[in-house]
């Protein structure tokens, strides 16, 4: 029952979920849409995205260590333990090396190799690891768009049209422009391969 209740913290920061759902709000603000797509459908690709992307790794839990526990050949002890690996791997792969040493020398930890580092050292370092990486796609969604706004902005501002919004007038041209270069594919085919499997 008490892992029932860390369940969604797991889900949320122990796998692909955060990356996610940042670069999907940060992709919303750079078209200029505030309420589309609403945050349920953001939350909902997020989740099936981070069980297509995870599903690797939910194999092997499965397999090693909640089945032989399902059939009473390992105690709960070890199939937690065991479970543990795969995750542990995942996250690792995902994890900077300066993040990780960052939480070692604040955990004053003796860890020499990244194996070696104890999972709530891991942790954080996944977390930040994982929000550095979504600011940084974030950002390379966001150039293009503000692109347009400016242009945007110094047309009207040539033509003496002061008061009429930039944002109004080059919304149609950012979601053309989205669909015209296949957005969504392209987005979320470019979060899947990001996370190293």
């Amino acid at each position: 029952m008490t892992i029932l209740g860390f369940l969604p913290a797991m889900v949320v920061l122990m796998t692909s979920f955060t990356r996610i759902v940042v670069v999907m709000s940060i992709l919303r603000q750079a078209i200029g849409l505030q309420q589309t797509p609403s945050n349920q459908v953001i939350i909902g690709i997020a989740i099936f995205l981070t069980f297509f992307i995870m599903s690797p790794v939910i194999n092997k839990v499965n397999t090693q260590a909640v089945q032989p526990y399902l059939n009473e050949e390992i105690s709960a002890r070890q199939a937690f333990k065991i479970a543990q690996e795969p995750i542990k791997a995942f996250m690792l792969k995902q994890t900077r090396i300066k993040d990780l040493e960052t939480f070692v020398n604040i955990a004053e930890s003796k860890a020499v190799t990244p194996e070696e580092v104890s999972m709530q050292i891991l942790i954080p370092a996944f977390i930040t690891s994982e929000l550095k990486t979504a600011f940084q796609i974030g950002f390379m969604l966001f150039l293009p768009f503000l692109i347009i706004d400016l242009v945007i902005a110094s047309i009207l501002m040539a033509m003496g049209m002061m008061m009429l919004s930039p944002m109004i007038v080059s919304l149609p041209f950012k979601l053309i422009l989205f669909v015209l270069v296949d957005g969504w594919n392209l987005i979320l085919s470019t979060l899947v391969g990001s996370f190293a499997l």
